[in-house]
């Protein structure tokens, strides 16, 4: 079969080519710009072009794969669709490679890329191992795909962005969050969550949930794990009910309701120890090795699904403790007594204030100088109060211009809003050119970057200009 990939370098675009160049079909495509991912597909035998040009679309292609992200106007995108050859979704493709198969699925507006990261992690203790399509590069494997193609095991991000998450049918659906993002596709929070709903209902018969307890389920009253099986009684999700029969098991890391739980959470030289409350009892001690506090959630979750694929407690431990972690999550470029520097792609106002909390928690009484480049003018719009709230709990905070990814500017929505809504004083606008010097100046003790544009480019050259200034 032959490939072509409109959008070839997104995440989760590139993951698909890797799969299908493995699999031994011919795979091509086009991205708006050259980056690392796409330098890397081209080394793998990966055909890439940048320019907008669809006469370099082959003629005799027998599939095109879509993104959202690129937009219908660009001429590669109208081309396609008028060549009478079958154009899919990436997550519709992603949903044809789970069939028959056993596909573990996570979902959530956010935790998805690690968690998911950390169950193939997991998985791959097992002897049949997984295959795994992450939206991040996971480090243990170097990569944002691994193939077992014997394995019963898929695991896949599954994105609520554009609805792509009801191509899939999962075994085990795990939701992590369901908090409000990507209205511009939903129009209000009422309707992702019905979207969130759905995805939970095509989970397999025999299968599972695991949801996180507070994203969205109203408990009612029952017997502890009662509600593993509810017979002719359906959960409730915000006034939304989910089929009858469907097992779910709840999971969290802040309270002793849920089936899966943490505690005893505690930091020792920056590794975190834990003990896991299952329904079959605790094991204590569980370490994740330089991770950060929402990690213990995430692995939570990940050890809940693994236990149900039938880990024992050995591999858990040694998976869990071996996990690490992904590329722009939680990321540590310098860990140095005298000096810190953390990169993160958190982008959502919740995201920053967890990233933040777990700083303050492993480091208490250091001096955090946080630079952040807001995503989307959009989500800017709508977040910029939460954003300047949840920044100004840094002591410096250098701001850099929107990132405007897919979209057209929106008259007056720049990152001023935010710079104006912040209280205090220590606070900077600043060009590209100018922040690593402007961080050095900051005198900080940590120094954490946050976002999820293309601040990642600036991240090799303020390692550099801080090593130079230790």
């Amino acid at each position: 079969m032959k490939y072509y990939f409109i959008g070839i370098g997104g995440i989760g675009m590139s993951a698909l080519a890797r799969f299908f160049k493995q699999q031994g079909h011919a795979v091509s495509g086009y991205d708006h710009t050259e980056s690392p991912l796409t330098q890397q597909l081209v080394k793998e035998g990966i055909n890439v072009h940048y320019d907008d040009d669809p006469s370099r679309i082959p003629t005799d292609v027998d599939k095109i794969i879509i993104t959202p992200a690129v937009p219908t106007t660009t001429a590669v995108y109208q081309t396609a669709a008028s060549m009478g050859v079958p154009v899919i979704k990436r997550s519709q493709a992603l949903g044809e490679l789970t069939q028959g198969k056993k596909c573990i699925a996570v979902a959530g507006s956010h935790g998805k890329t690690t968690t998911t990261a950390m169950i193939a992690h997991l998985l791959m203790q097992l002897e049949q191992g997984c295959s795994a399509f992450m939206g991040g590069i996971a480090k243990n494997f170097n990569s944002n795909l691994v193939v077992h193609p014997e394995s019963e095991y898929v695991v896949v991000e599954a994105d609520e962005y554009d609805r792509s998450f009801l191509w899939l049918h999962p075994f085990y659906s795990i939701i992590t969050a369901t908090d409000p993002d990507h209205l511009d596709i939903y129009g209000d929070h009422q309707h992702l969550l019905q979207a969130f709903t759905q995805f939970a209902d095509q989970t397999e018969p025999n299968g599972a949930l695991f949801i996180k307890e507070g994203a969205g389920f109203a408990e009612h009253e029952h017997d502890s794990h009662s509600h593993h099986h509810h017979e002719g009684e359906a959960e409730v999700l915000h006034g939304l009910s989910l089929r009858e029969g469907l097992t779910v098991h709840t999971y969290g890391a802040r309270s002793f309701n849920p089936d899966y739980y943490a505690v005893n959470v505690r930091n020792y030289r920056g590794n975190l120890f834990f003990d896991l409350r299952t329904p079959d009892g605790v094991l204590y001690d569980l370490q994740l090795t330089n991770s950060c506090l929402y990690n213990v959630e995430n692995a939570v979750v990940a050890a809940a699904v693994a236990i149900s694929c039938e880990l024992t407690e050995s591999q858990l431990r040694s998976g869990l403790k071996s996990f690490a972690g992904i590329q722009r999550r939680f990321d540590y470029h310098i860990n140095e007594p005298s000096l810190t520097y953390i990169d993160d792609y958190a982008h959502h106002p919740q995201e920053i204030a967890a990233t933040i909390e777990s700083v303050r928690y492993l480091y208490p009484g250091k001096r955090i100088v946080g630079v952040f480049q807001p995503h989307l003018y959009s989500r800017t719009a709508e977040f910029y109060k939460e954003f300047a709230d949840v920044l100004s709990t840094l002591d410096e905070v250098v701001l850099m211009d929107i990132y405007p990814a897919r979209e057209e500017p929106i008259p007056g929505v720049t990152s001023r809003l935010i710079m104006r809504e912040m209280k205090k004083m220590n606070r900077y606008l600043i060009a590209r050119e100018e922040v690593c010097n402007v961080v050095v100046a900051l005198c900080p003790d940590i120094v954490l970057t946050m976002g999820a544009g293309d601040i990642d480019r600036l991240v090799p050259q303020m390692e550099r200009t801080l090593r130079e200034n230790m």
